[in-house]
């Protein structure tokens, strides 16, 4: 059994990674004029992520709860 310290540890590592992801300099590479499928890249680029992180979160918590 992982202990909670583990899991509490890769949620921090999560949550800076997220903070990373939705910075502004990172958000400034993908405010271009492009599209994706008819979508702004900007906007394909934040949902990407969004649903990254949230698919990152239920690995780490399903995965060592």
């Amino acid at each position: 059994m992982v202990s909670g310290g583990v899991r509490a540890a890769r949620l921090v590592c999560l949550f800076l990674l997220a903070v990373l992801l939705f910075n502004y300099p990172l958000l400034a590479v993908f405010n271009g004029g492009g599209t994706v499928y008819g979508i702004p890249v900007l906007y394909a680029y934040l949902f990407a992520a969004w649903i990254a992180v949230i698919a990152l979160a239920a690995l780490v918590v399903r995965r060592l709860g």
